[in-house]
């Protein structure tokens, strides 16, 4: 791809679980397919802190300017030309009308069987660091307590202010820091030519968002029982009635030095369908 994409349009398939930033704050990684064909990472993007006009959807069409970021080899690695300043035009998001159709046309143009394939692409000279696979099988849904808090780093920078924001007199004002999720995610899944399944962590913000609703809005507080809710639709439901695939990406510290640098960043999860169900 070129090294500057002026009025990019892309179709964003990504939203990562913001995560905070020495410089910037708070970051979202967000990904999709560029005029929806090439995968491209956009990053960094301040999400919570766009205009509520500019905070774009899953599986919806933005507009922006981008440039090859210089600092990162992957060749799908973008950032918006003028930073935490450029404009971000939101377009049309695509529904979930017959079976998903539209959004699986663009998505599953390419989609990976083989864990063994797809790290051999990223260990390789196309360094390759996104893509859609379509699991062999999902054996399992783990749930593992982290840490609940973020690096004291952190939320020190926090305090001291950040660029996004100043008051009338032109200070430095500090922004409330995103709960930090105090579980993380993954799925353990076979491929094709897995031997034994592989244990993946999930970092879509949507799973994140999902145990903070079931938390406040439904268990009332209970932490054991928001967790049954995040399994019983991640594993339960999605098993018995969704047809799963995985948005992978590798991460910038790890691509070369880890024996599998993805991460699934994002779940895909049409409804199932019959061959009767579409004649």
């Amino acid at each position: 791809m070129d090294r500057e994409i002026p009025r990019a349009k892309v179709f964003i398939t990504v939203k990562t679980y913001p995560q905070p930033s020495g410089r910037y704050g708070e970051l979202v990684c967000t990904a999709g397919l560029l005029n929806g064909e090439q995968w491209i990472r956009v990053y960094p993007v301040p999400f919570r802190f766009l205009q509520e006009s500019q905070q774009y959807p899953k599986y919806s069409w933005i507009t922006l300017d981008l440039e090859r970021r210089t600092q990162d080899f992957r060749p799908e690695s973008y950032r918006p030309c003028r930073g935490i300043d450029e404009p971000i035009q939101v377009g049309a998001v695509l529904g979930t009308q017959n079976a998903w159709a539209r959004r699986k046309d663009l998505v599953l143009k390419e989609v990976f069987t083989s864990m063994k394939e797809l790290i051999a692409r990223a260990k390789s000279e196309e360094h390759k660091s996104l893509a859609a696979l379509k699991p062999a099988e999902i054996v399992d849904f783990a749930i593992e307590e982290t840490d609940r808090d973020w690096k004291e780093k952190f939320i020190a920078q926090n305090r001291q202010g950040n660029i996004f924001e100043t008051n009338e007199q032109g200070e430095m004002q500090s922004r409330p820091v995103v709960q930090k999720l105090p579980y993380k995610y993954s799925y353990k899944f076979l491929s094709e030519g897995d031997d034994q399944p592989r244990k993946m962590m999930i970092e879509d913000w949507e799973i994140g968002a999902l145990f903070w609703n079931c938390l406040i809005k439904r268990t009332d507080g209970d932490e054991a029982a928001a967790n049954e809710l995040v399994r019983k639709k991640y594993f339960d439901e999605f098993l018995e009635k969704k047809d799963v695939y995985l948005f992978l990406g590798t991460t910038l510290q790890h691509h070369h030095t880890s024996p599998n640098p993805f991460i699934i960043i994002g779940v895909f999860y049409p409804p199932k369908t019959s061959q009767l169900s579409l004649l």
